[in-house]
């Protein structure tokens, strides 16, 4: 937390206490006050084991200088919730609803227990004026009924049984409009049904003589619906002869606390923003949902993701996308709550909607087509009409064999199939497509992991010169030895690197392996040894470090530039304006060679790269597959061919074809006017030591 972010949060924070309450504090001290507890919240928002009993802390020391006023604690409440996320920004979002509420319980605690020992001291002031009464002083009967009548708590007499034979008018004000007179009723005639119960056995205790005193957090529910909270102390008085003699019932009307302790455990169960559960209650729910209480009991869980929202908040600004969530929320809050399920946001665009007690899964699915129906609805906020839409994903099963975490994980990974396939739909949990879908998911978080320990390797397919036989170069293949799947092809793990952006440093990792090989085959066979060809994907040639990551790599292993390939994709050679990339001149300058590994995918580009500094093109797919046939290749497939590498000659660029297979193959190739092929035919894939047998030296 910044100095001067902390200085005016404590000013603020001051003016919030000094306008609402009194506190015997001159305002400078008050300040300084306040500015230490906010260095303890910042403690306290970071996280930690010690975080809770912090934050309840400052709730404790806000009572000890006598901080009591609910209006002036209510707006402390809202100024910290509002200023903490931004003066705390390492902070986990949902951490202030924590630290606000363990706050609240340190305040509330504090508050209990100044407020019973306040009681015990006029307990024992009514104890002996009562005493002094009977012994018929006067002068401490008179004191007696001062306390009795000027006390801000509620005082009841009441015999053994409960009866209440006084009242002072405390005790009437507090119970006002009860519907009947307080004198001649009973104490238990004071609470609801759900606390009587409990009541009852204590007060037998006490009228017994087993205990002294105890203490209660009551409800009373008034004939206008209206409810009260009190604090009951009950007290035995004993006669001269130590017998149990009558009660003494002290109320204190904590109404207004227990609103704001309800208060504090709704933030730590509910999102801020919207009033949805959050994760915490939703767990909670999950949990009880999954009981097999019954036989064939089912559950429902939908997860819905906006579609497109961020595109909201970054056009209109963030109160629009909040408002925007708000009335989402608002909507598949009230269909679910129509069935009495659960509707949590789980942060950001996302909600999910538990179905406890699922009557199957034609149902779950006419509530998702419902919800959705009311999503899509136009929403208008200032002065826009917004239409929003969500893709959902929908697991519904039976309780028995599942757990909380496996539905979670199933919902999220089917949300996932459901926004591959578009927007504004819903899809349907299915093992097979899940399972691969977990599968990618495992993979993706696993690869960094096995960057660290060395669990991935790079091997090479050989690139032959058909008219020679010459080994021209070696194109490199990352391999993944996985421990519970085995090894492991591109084909499994790059798509997904691509689409973290792991791509990059992956394929950082495998340029500078390929160029360490590469360096042992220059010192075997001089000039004739092969290059390394590394493929780099569109994500990587996008990457603004490309440059120097080269240039650093081959001063590191001192590879000469010549001696290295890079493969571009067509795609990557232009710039949005349709301009050549600035890279390809400087790594040509360096003396790296430039290949283009997917040669005539865009027709339009070819005449522009007339002037760009390539060496050589990569042709494959399965219009090659045609030409291992023993018949021949169609006349379709030979077309396809010979006009890519007419269109490669005219640029006065080699042509290296990919996966080729057989002699025959090559062969029908060479003729069209390939130089070099690469796949099963020229060897396979080779260990780095393999390919520099191959070159001998």
């Amino acid at each position: 937390m910044s100095g001067p972010h902390r200085a005016e949060l404590a000013k603020r924070w001051t003016r919030e206490i000094i306008n609402t309450s009194y506190v015997p504090m001159a305002r400078q001290d008050l300040e300084a006050f306040l500015a230490d507890r906010l260095d303890e919240l910042a403690t306290a928002m970071t996280g930690g084991d010690a975080s809770a009993g912090i934050a309840a802390g400052v709730g404790e020391r806000m009572v000890g200088i006598h901080l009591t006023n609910t209006t002036a604690v209510a707006n402390t409440l809202r100024l910290l919730a509002a200023e903490l996320p931004r003066l705390v920004a390492a902070a986990e979002p949902d951490r202030i609803n924590v630290v606000l509420g363990a706050l609240g319980a340190g305040y509330a605690r504090r508050l209990r227990e100044r407020t019973l020992a306040e009681q015990e001291v006029i307990k024992q002031a009514v104890l002996r004026a009562r005493d002094a009464a009977e012994e018929a002083l006067r002068a401490s009967e008179a004191r007696s009924r001062a306390v009795f009548v000027s006390s801000a708590l509620g005082i009841a007499i009441a015999a053994l049984d409960g009866t209440i034979d006084e009242v002072n008018p405390s005790m009437e004000q507090i119970f006002d409009g009860v519907g009947g007179q307080l004198v001649g009723g009973t104490l238990f005639d004071l609470v609801d049904e759900d606390w009587l119960a409990d009541l009852r056995t204590a007060d037998a205790q006490l009228a017994a003589g087993e205990t002294e005193r105890f203490h209660r957090d009551l409800r009373y529910t008034r004939p206008d619906g209206a409810h009260i909270w009190t604090q009951l102390s009950a007290s035995l008085v004993r006669d001269a002869r130590g017998e149990p003699g009558y009660q003494i019932l002290l109320y204190e009307d904590i109404t207004e606390r227990h609103m704001l302790q309800e208060q504090f455990r709704r933030q730590a169960t509910h999102d801020p923003l919207t009033g949805l559960a959050n994760r915490t209650l939703l767990k909670t729910r999950l949990d009880s949902a999954l009981e097999p209480t019954y036989p064939d009991r089912r559950v429902g869980l939908c997860y819905f993701d906006l579609d497109g929202f961020k595109a909201v908040n970054d056009s209109l600004g963030h109160p629009i996308g909040d408002d925007l969530l708000r009335a989402i929320a608002h909507r598949i809050q009230t269909v679910s709550g129509q069935e009495g399920m659960l509707t949590a946001r789980m942060g950001g665009d996302e909600f999910v909607v538990l179905t406890p007690d699922s009557q199957g899964t034609a149902g779950q699915l006419e509530l998702v087509e419902r919800m959705l129906a009311e999503i899509t609805r136009p929403v208008h906020i200032g002065g826009h009409e917004l239409t929003a839409s969500a893709s959902v994903g929908v697991v519904e099963r039976e309780v028995a064999g599942t757990s909380a975490d496996e539905l979670l994980r199933d919902a999220d990974i089917t949300l996932y199939r459901a926004k591959a396939a578009g927007r504004d739909q819903w899809t349907l949990f299915d093992p097979e497509p899940n399972a691969d879908a977990r599968r990618r998911f495992r993979l993706s978080a696993a690869m960094p992991a096995a960057l660290q320990q060395n669990d991935l390797f790079v091997e090479y397919e050989p690139i032959v010169r058909l008219e020679s036989g010459a080994l021209l170069a070696a194109g490199a293949t990352i391999r993944w030895d996985h421990p519970e799947l085995g090894e492991l092809g591109e084909e499994d793990f790059l798509g997904l690197a691509e689409e973290t952006g792991l791509i990059t440093r992956l394929g950082t990792w495998a340029l500078r392996r390929a160029c360490e090989h590469a360096l042992e085959w220059v010192r075997r066979a001089g000039p004739d040894a092969p290059m390394a060809g590394v493929n780099l994907s569109p994500r990587h040639c996008r990457d603004p470090e490309l440059v120097g990551d080269v240039q650093r790599i081959l001063r590191e292993t001192g590879l000469p530039p010549e001696c290295l390939a890079l493969g571009l994709p067509q795609s990557a050679l232009f710039d949005h304006s349709g301009d050549p990339v600035d890279f390809l001149d400087i790594l040509s300058e360096m003396g790296v060679r430039l290949a283009v590994y997917d040669f005539g995918h865009d027709l339009n580009q070819i005449p522009r790269m007339r002037r760009l500094p390539l060496h050589a093109v990569q042709i494959f797919g399965d219009f090659l597959d045609g030409f291992a046939d023993p018949g021949g290749p169609s006349p379709l497939d030979e077309h396809l061919v010979h006009g890519v590498v007419t269109s490669a000659a005219l640029l006065g660029l080699p042509v290296i074809a990919r996966d080729v297979r057989t002699d025959e193959q090559a062969k029908c190739l060479q003729q069209l006017g390939v130089s070099s092929v690469q796949g099963p035919y020229t060897g396979g894939r080779a260990s780095a030591s393999e390919i520099a047998g191959m070159i001998g030296g």
